[in-house]
């Protein structure tokens, strides 16, 4: 039996047919798709549901079962091991288990094998997210534990930096507890009152400045990202809805979300940005109200929501796309994304990740400006002096320079169009990204972080400008 006739005799009716429903949604829209019964429970699961295994949403690209999402809090997170767009090509019980082969495998089917009881262990053969391309496989080992999987909470520290006390807030989604919040339950998970409660800890702490880490934020709740915008900027719109139809809706915040913290404030953003965590930033770029530092993000402006055909989920669910937001500016971030004010690049493949690689995105469009007044926290001249002591700064840090030194080697191995046929060719090409992934991928411990020093010495100029 071929290796094709292998990978179709594991396939099954209801495949063929999701496979045809994806083809037809996705041909109009990239983030429109059918949720069987089986992944509208796996996506109830992961939206709002404990489950045991290691905090991962799954699809599928083509044969392959991808990761499209990490959830924060679970131990694939936890690990640093598992990435956004890692491809499962194997997954093994226990420590010394047979690796059982998934590629072409139902979705379901490789759920059901990396799901399981609390602390056992689950070895998984991948496909790392693509660097250079798909030239190399590596094997991981998680141990699975319960995984709340709205539990996506955001986190503070605190750093000292030339004499200045910088809160950070990382918000790795815009979480919220849909169910919680319809009931009204006291206690409902939701990002913009973890926020409320960190910058009150924060404000206690005594911090001159704030930076809020969104990158590989992929978005979440419109709701949230609102919400939490009115804690940084009094009254006003935040963003504008444009539906099918062409009408427009201006969102503003609502009263129990009130500016909470005036200071100076940065967002740090990369190519993983998305969505909500958009509207955001454009918020507080266009009041002027902080300064956006990092790449450009990724330009998802269209909004989803998730339909069921009938009462019961027995037939499925629609995830459709019924509208785009803009900024208040009139300008929507639909392929576009949000572009930093001062670019301190990652070493995310920018040709590879971002909305408008999608054949069918929508396109980039303009409405009519909203009304607001900025508040000019941060104004030109501000943003001058900014960009001109982060170059100078730049231009004299080796650790900077060899940093931009090697994203420029890794760019020149990416435009390649062929693979080194010697193996020593190919297996030098391999070392020389490894070693480059081992200085700069972000750690969590212990490890530089470039693109948050930069960010956190930007805010210490801010805080600078300010007090004089």
């Amino acid at each position: 039996m071929t290796v094709r006739e292998n990978i179709l005799n594991r396939k099954k009716p209801q495949d063929a047919f999701q496979a045809y429903i994806d083809a037809v949604t996705t041909s109009f829209d990239p983030h429109t798709s059918f949720f069987s019964s089986d992944k509208s429970q796996s996506f109830q699961i992961g939206m709002s549901h404990v489950v045991e295994g290691i905090g991962v949403k799954l699809d599928t690209a083509g044969d392959y079962t991808v990761v499209t999402e990490v959830i924060p809090g679970g131990p694939a997170y936890k690990s640093n091991l598992l990435k956004k767009g890692d491809r499962i090509i194997g997954v093994g019980e226990g420590t010394h288990s047979r690796i059982t082969d998934v590629f072409g495998k139902n979705i379901n089917d490789v759920a059901q094998l990396i799901r399981g009881s609390k602390g056992s262990i689950v070895r998984l053969h991948i496909i790392p997210v693509s660097i250079v391309g798909p030239r190399s496989t590596s094997t991981i080992q998680l141990m699975r534990d319960a995984v709340n999987m709205v539990d996506e909470t955001a986190s503070k520290n605190i750093v000292q930096l030339h004499g200045h006390k910088i809160g950070v807030i990382t918000i790795p989604s815009f979480y919220l507890d849909f169910d919680g919040q319809e009931k009204k339950s006291s206690k409902y998970s939701s990002v913009s009152n973890d926020i409320k409660r960190l910058l009150k800890e924060l404000k206690d702490e005594h911090i001159e400045g704030i930076v809020i880490d969104l990158r590989n934020n992929g978005g979440g709740s419109l709701e949230e990202a609102v919400r939490v915008s009115g804690l940084f900027i009094p009254n006003g719109p935040f963003v504008q809805i444009s539906n099918a139809a062409g009408n427009v809706a201006v969102v503003t915040s609502d009263n129990e979300h009130q500016k909470m913290y005036s200071g100076p404030l940065a967002l740090l953003v990369n190519r993983r940005t998305a969505s909500a965590s958009e509207i955001f930033a454009a918020a507080i770029q266009d009041y002027g109200r902080g300064v956006i530092i990092g790449e450009r993000t990724f330009g998802k402006g269209t909004i989803q929501n998730v339909i069921k055909l009938v009462k019961s989920r027995e037939f499925g669910e629609m995830k459709l796309t019924f509208g785009k937001f803009y900024r208040i500016t009139g300008g929507s971030t639909q392929r576009k994304g949000v572009m930093p004010d001062i670019i301190v690049p990652s070493i995310i493949n920018s040709v590879t990740v971002r909305e408008d690689t999608y054949t069918s995105s929508m396109p980039w469009s303009i409405i009519s400006k909203a009304y607001y007044r900025p508040t000019q926290e941060v104004n030109s001249e501000d943003m001058y002096v900014l960009r001109q002591k982060f170059t100078e700064r730049a231009s004299n840090s080796s650790l900077y320079l060899n940093y931009l030194h090697d994203l420029g080697t890794l760019e020149q191995i990416r435009k390649q169009r062929d693979v080194p046929l010697q193996k020593t060719a190919y297996m030098a090409e391999l070392e020389t990204v490894k070693q480059i992934n081992n200085r700069w991928i972000q750690k969590k411990e212990g490890k530089k972080d470039i693109m948050f020093n930069e960010s956190a010495d930007i805010l210490a100029d801010l805080i600078t400008l300010k007090a004089k």
